[in-house]
């Protein structure tokens, strides 16, 4: 007799709701092996397992990190590891009230015969079993990234409806075996388009997605979303203020976005850290648009890059790392409640941007 199905219903909308707590956001500390080694590699550290799980260390257990970050996105191999003491980093992360979750995607190959660049997510197909082993990991939610490519003939329908039939069905998998999902249709901002067309191109795929999310059936109140935000391609000559993207990114979501949907947390997308931060602050200042959700931030880069540089793979800089990371952590909590000052720190304002970035 086959057992019927566990009905996640209720602890997905609880998952979600510790998530989304007022000031709080995502840790996305879910590089690939690979491009962990991109950020090791400008700061001339080896790429070995050891110096990974130690980064990651620093990062987890910054003192107070636990007063702006409710979740963390971990990679494959860090769930599989431990503190220097000998505490697996999923339960150490469950013990300071953090939520820690998992990247279930298995990156991107080329749309075949399109040639333009387009590209589909794999992962789809051992999906199921990977879901329920990460939930009995301790694992309570999930990521999967989906890319959408502006170009003067892109994105083609063909694209547009793999992302999203892709992304629901991913989530549909993940809630059936107790994982939140976070699903993540990133309008990528390689190119010179202005803030309009992409402000155009967001608001179809972003309904495209919701179409598909309720074909499948999605418990909406046990999901998040992972947009970008609207801004111009990064060679536009016409850069935007906080607030034009504040604006521009809010009424799309609101054209598209059910208010079941309990939060919205933002991919930082290569923009600068302090970028990054004021971007969301300025969009939870907002007052004259609706907001039903929750905004807030999922940042890798945008919480990352001050930390590994001040860090630089030296023990003695382990603190140092850790002070830079808390700082960028508060930062972005302040944000999600639009209270965020600004500052002038020199790493915070670096450039982060990488053509076809990959996680």
């Amino acid at each position: 007799m086959v057992e019927p199905k566990k009905d996640f219903t209720a602890e997905l909308i609880a998952t979600a709701k510790k998530i989304t707590r007022p000031g709080f956001g995502i840790l996305a500390a879910d590089e690939s092996t690979g491009t962990i080694g991109k950020k090791f590699t400008a700061i001339n550290v080896d790429n070995n397992e050891e110096n990974r799980r130690r980064y990651r260390e620093l990062l987890f257990s910054t003192p107070d990190i636990e007063k702006y970050i409710s979740g963390v996105i971990l990679y494959e191999e860090t769930v599989k590891q431990s503190t220097k003491d000998g505490v697996n980093f999923v339960k150490y992360l469950d013990s300071k009230g953090i939520v820690p979750g998992i990247k279930l995607d298995k990156g991107l190959a080329d749309l075949p015969f399109f040639n333009n660049g387009e590209q589909a997510t794999l992962g789809l197909d051992d999906l199921a079993k990977r879901a329920k082993d990460f939930y009995n990991a301790g694992c309570r939610f999930a990521k999967w990234r989906n890319v959408i490519k502006i170009s003067a003939n892109t994105p083609t329908e063909t694209a547009i409806h793999e992302v999203s039939w892709t992304l629901a069905r991913y989530a549909a998998i993940c809630q059936e075996n107790g994982l939140l999902p976070i699903v993540e249709p990133e309008v990528l901002p390689d190119g010179d388009h202005n803030i309009d067309r992409c402000a155009e191109v967001s608001q179809k795929v972003f309904a495209s997605v919701f179409k598909a999310l309720h074909d499948q059936k999605i418990i909406f109140e046990g999901m998040l979303l992972k947009p970008n935000m609207i801004t111009p391609g990064t060679a536009c000559t016409v850069k935007p203020t906080p607030e034009d993207v504040a604006r521009k990114t809010v009424t799309v979501l609101s054209r598209t976005v059910p208010p079941a949907v309990p939060g919205i947390n933002f991919l930082s997308g290569g923009w600068s850290e302090e970028e990054a931060s004021l971007y969301l602050n300025e969009i939870n200042k907002i007052k004259d648009i609706p907001k039903p959700w929750s905004l807030s931030f999922s940042y890798g880069r945008g919480l990352q890059n001050s930390a590994v540089k001040t860090w630089a793979g030296k023990e003695e800089n382990f603190h140092a790392g850790q002070e830079a990371f808390i700082k960028r952590a508060k930062a972005n909590g302040e944000a999600q409640l639009g209270k965020y000052q600004g500052s002038h720190d020199k790493l915070g304002g670096e450039s982060l941007q990488q053509k076809d970035y990959k996680y």
